[in-house]
């Protein structure tokens, strides 16, 4: 008798799933954390829980029909955004506008419309790899321009646009995250704005303007955003309700050229988002609740965010260079030479404390030399605690 192949299910695998990584954020610590910095999680205590349930109840009074059965998004909702766009300086019309299930998942379809096998993308240096894997999986070759204090670096970004002009090869897009960058919390300044849209039209390269923090500004002056300076059609900005109102909505879009928005939305292949959460979300806009919550929104986590600097400048060594953003969710800290991200996080789950080591936020092996703290989830006593065992760990990692 023929003995039987030894199959396996995961022979089955196409190509891009076999050679994924499986995650490992947030699995290296088996300790108990009490403190975690490591997540942007938005702050609980500051859901609109009422004023939502308010909008439900109405939908589900005078809207149930629509919103409980299959069909698009509220028309409503899209009215709301294209005013929120417009009120930006941003082209904005019903066919430049993708709803989607989370500016993450505009993102992710990135890759299906824009990416063959060995094409190039462009990224900063950090960035957000919950989305730059993606491109990754895809089979995008990754260049990587540094960010400084002032993000990207658009001279860095035009020598390598004119390098790969002269290789014949012309990138698919660029991502970046100018408003309250994620990891390093900084802005992008005006003039490197206009001249990243103009390397953008001269090179004949997409920017992704990935825009989830600017309404959360607690300092500074507001910068025009990539799109409102864009009057060629080479930015895609894409941007989420998950910061401003709840993560849990599960609501982002994009404003882009048509032929654009048209070509991500074939790849939605699920279709558009639940309409009865586009009812509630367009009603709870439209009612005026919005701009009246992200004021409490941006005093809580401004005051967060001094709590945890304030905490940094007393319990660090004072080389440890923490920036200060404007806005956001994250505090990026430089490290001194002799200290290690990594180590650093070892040290401190030993003593019940996590964040997310630099190394998490390139896709080439850098990061080892700078953490990113999350201020936005936990309490101000939290924070506190926090910092002072991190500090601790670090003075104790000198010894």
């Amino acid at each position: 008798m023929a003995s039987t192949p030894a199959y396996r299910i995961a022979d089955l695998f196409a190509a891009r799933a076999k050679n994924i990584a499986p995650p490992t954020y947030g699995t290296e610590l088996t300790k108990i954390i009490t403190v975690s910095f490591a997540y942007g999680l938005a702050d609980p205590t500051l859901f609109p829980h009422d004023d939502l349930a308010a909008a439900s109840a109405e939908v589900l009074t005078k809207e149930a029909p629509t919103a409980l059965n299959y069909g698009p998004p509220a028309a409503q909702l899209y009215e709301q955004i294209i005013l929120r766009l417009q009120a930006q300086g941003i082209t904005a019309d019903r066919d430049r506008i993708l709803i989607g299930y989370g500016s993450g998942q505009i993102l992710g379809l990135l890759p299906d419309v824009f990416v063959e096998p060995g094409d190039v993308v462009i990224v900063e240096g950090p960035t957000f790899l919950g989305v730059v894997t993606r491109f990754v999986s895809a089979g995008a070759k990754i260049i990587t321009i540094p960010v400084d204090e002032l993000g990207m670096d658009v001279d860095a970004l035009e020598a390598t646009l004119i390098d790969l002009q002269k290789q014949g090869i012309r990138p698919r897009f660029i991502y970046t995250i100018p408003t309250f960058h994620n990891p390093t919390g900084v802005t992008m300044p005006l003039s490197r704005r206009q001249k990243l849209v103009a390397l953008a039209a001269e090179y004949g390269v997409l920017v992704v303007e990935d825009d989830a923090y600017s309404d959360l500004r607690f300092r500074g002056e507001t910068v025009p955003t990539l799109a409102s300076l864009d009057k060629a059609g080479w930015v895609l900005y894409v941007s989420t309700f998950s910061k401003i109102i709840v993560p849990g909505v599960r609501l982002g879009w994009a404003c882009g050229a048509p032929p654009i928005i048209e070509r991500l939305a074939m790849f939605k292949s699920e279709g558009p988002v639940g309409p009865f959460i586009s009812h509630v979300i367009a009603r709870y806009c439209a009612a005026g609740k919005l701009d009246a919550h992200i004021q409490k929104l941006v005093a809580s986590y401004q005051h967060k965010c001094d709590v945890m600097l304030e905490a940094i400048a007393h319990e660090f060594p004072s080389d440890v260079i923490a920036l200060r953003p404007d806005g956001g969710f994250f505090v990026w800290c430089k490290l001194p030479a002799d200290i290690s991200a990594k180590t650093l996080l070892n040290a401190s789950g030993e003593h019940g404390v996590t964040f997310l080591p630099g190394t998490r936020c390139y896709t080439n092996g850098e990061g080892d030399d700078a953490i990113r703290l999350a201020f936005s989830y936990q309490p101000t006593e939290k924070i506190v605690e926090g910092i002072a065992t991190l500090g601790a760990v670090l003075r104790q990692l000198r010894q």
